[in-house]
């Protein structure tokens, strides 16, 4: 029976910062086992499987292992945190490289693989061979930072798997994934279920929890509230116990700041953005192919499409962050790109939230400081804030469920927590236009529908109009009056077509 324990749990408690969590915690992992964990957002799943890296430390009890691999080696563990780390890697030595001169140099994902082999003689061999069993050898020689959500998450898995782990953590790996990717990354992970590795699912979605999972286990406020076999434990009244009920109640937006009403008349342009046949290419690779797309006041627009359409590219046209912008003809609330306003006047009329801004928010401020700093459109905050924008920004937490977390520092919220508290940050100033991209990612079924039921208010209510992008119909907030959805043609390209809904 020894020779069966892949890892045990015996009487642990750990320790997040000065926090005590998951006291008198135990938990047996045999070989032939594959586990899902649910529960609530900032019930403890992170930090449980990062007891099993080492990550976390323990300061009760013990985590026992027959084997004598240290945790490091035998624990490989995929997440959104993983992804942030390697970006802000790349940013550290874009930094070097400025100052060596080196400023085309680039890490490509054969470069992030190799770093990872396991056995050093046949790196090479070994890079190829996984690349080609996950389906990314035509990412070999792309830049990390290029890279769609999906495709990142099929490389972090091949880099932990040439470390040839005996446990493989995959934390919410489908977040921001098109429903063709799911299924691809499911098949994939499904694959990697045998008998020589365990496999560990952190989700939010029972619909994720893939057929080769034997067991679950059930988290809420620190703490297990049950474990088992799947069939024993995804049954309705145990699922209803699990996340706390949404709360209904009914509520009005904090502020209307100094905008025009959504049919306002007065002196601001009608329409809100307006391309007019938009090309963005990369070197060799087209991304958005003559596109044209208008936005008006009184529209709220769901975008729909594959991973890798153009969406992200779609959206930065808009928020000011692409330079090809001014090579093209777009107009943003009734001026043209280039034609002398900064990217400052944009982002004062415009709100977003996105993977990319979590991505590049890691400031040590408080949670409630972020909000703040939705004022200002900064990452930090850097300005001082009047009392009426801080009632504003007290109200906007409260509605959205998150002001017991205010005074914790951001960067070490979960990371739905910190989604949240992003929400409430693109919020503050009700702007003209709130790019909603993927919000409800990383969100537990309760945070899911406080945000939908949020959305819903300020599409009805406010002056504000909804860009909201999503891979999961089902979450079309009913305020949505028109959808733009990206389609493969013949050319194997893809081209938006819009309709009203």
């Amino acid at each position: 029976m020894k020779d069966s324990i892949v890892v045990k749990l015996d009487h642990v408690a750990l320790r997040v910062r000065d926090t005590l969590i998951l006291p008198d915690t135990n938990w047996q992992i045999d070989r032939g086992q594959h586990w899902a964990i649910l529960g609530p957002n900032g019930a403890g799943k992170t930090s449980l499987v990062k007891a099993l890296t080492g990550d976390v430390p323990v300061v009760r009890g013990t985590i026992y292992s027959p084997h004598e691999l240290s945790q490091a080696s035998r624990a490989g563990y995929v997440s959104f945190e993983q992804h942030q780390r390697l970006v802000e890697r790349e940013e550290r030595r874009d930094a070097s490289r400025y100052f060596s001169g080196d400023l085309n140099r680039i890490t490509t994902v054969y470069e992030i693989l190799l770093e990872s082999c396991a056995a050093p003689g046949s790196c090479s061999i070994d890079v190829e061979r996984m690349a080609a069993e996950l389906k990314i050898s035509h990412l070999l020689e792309r830049e990390i930072r290029v890279l769609s959500t999906g495709e990142m998450r099929k490389v972090q898995i091949a880099r932990i798997m040439l470390d040839s782990p005996e446990i493989l953590i995959l934390d919410e790996p489908f977040d921001g994934l098109d429903e063709s990717s799911r299924i691809g990354l499911a098949q994939i992970i499904d694959d990697l279920m045998d008998d020589s590795r365990t496999v560990i699912l952190v989700t939010h979605r029972q619909r994720e929890i893939l057929p080769n999972i034997s067991h679950v286990l059930a988290l809420r406020d620190g703490r297990i509230i049950f474990k088992g076999r799947r069939e024993e434990v995804l049954i309705p009244t145990r699922m209803e116990l699990l996340y706390p009920a949404s709360l209904k109640k009914p509520f009005s937006i904090p502020t209307e700041g100094t905008g025009p009403k959504k049919h306002d008349t007065g002196s601001f342009s009608k329409v809100l953005v307006s391309m007019k046949n938009v090309t963005i290419k990369y070197e060799d690779t087209t991304v958005l192919d003559n596109v044209s797309w208008t936005v008006k006041s009184g529209e709220n627009w769901a975008i729909l499409g594959p991973n890798g359409c153009g969406k992200t590219t779609l959206l930065s046209l808009i928020t000011g962050d692409n330079p090809q912008a001014y090579a093209n003809e777009i107009y943003l609330f009734g001026q043209r790109r280039g034609s002398g306003e900064s990217i400052w006047d944009i982002k004062r009329q415009t709100g977003i939230i996105s993977s990319d801004l979590q991505i590049r928010y890691r400031k040590p401020i408080t949670a409630f400081e972020v909000v703040l700093s939705g004022f200002f459109d900064s990452v930090g905050l850097y300005q001082d804030y009047t009392p009426e924008q801080k009632e504003t920004a007290e109200q906007w937490v409260e509605i959205l469920g998150v002001a017991d977390k205010s005074d914790r520092v951001f960067n070490q919220l979960s990371y739905g927590e910190q989604r949240m508290q992003l929400l409430a940050r693109s919020m503050v100033k009700v702007p003209r236009i709130l790019i909603l991209d993927e919000p409800c990612q990383g969100l537990d079924r309760t945070n899911r529908q406080r945000i939908l039921d949020a959305i819903e208010i300020v599409g009805y209510q406010s002056k504000t109009n909804l860009i909201y992008v999503t891979h999961y119909p089902s979450e079309i907030p009913t305020c949505m009056t028109h959808m733009l959805q990206f389609e493969n043609t013949r050319t194997g390209r893809y081209r938006p077509k819009s309709r009203r809904l």
